[in-house]
């Protein structure tokens, strides 16, 4: 387990390299096998992912609880289960 800024991360997934829709549905799987109430940190890239992703985590109900954009344009996203 590793810790950001206060907050435990269960499990990181890293879709740098995926496309829409599947960097979503990464993430829906990879949200989907944790329980209730852990975190998620997810590294994406690109316009679509970084903008669509944590938008639909917020429509399942998931917490976004950090939006950090990389210093090489790609985003670390952490979501807690709901």
């Amino acid at each position: 387990m590793t810790q950001i800024s206060s907050v435990d991360i269960d499990q990181t997934l890293d879709i740098t390299r995926d496309v829409c829709p599947m960097t979503f549905v990464r993430t829906r799987l990879a949200l989907d096998r944790l329980a209730p109430g852990q975190v998620l940190r997810v590294l994406l890239r690109g316009d679509e992912p970084i903008r669509n992703v944590p938008a639909t985590a917020r429509q399942l109900g998931h917490s976004v609880l950090s939006e950090v954009v990389l210093p090489d344009g790609g985003m670390e996203l952490v979501l807690r289960r709901a």
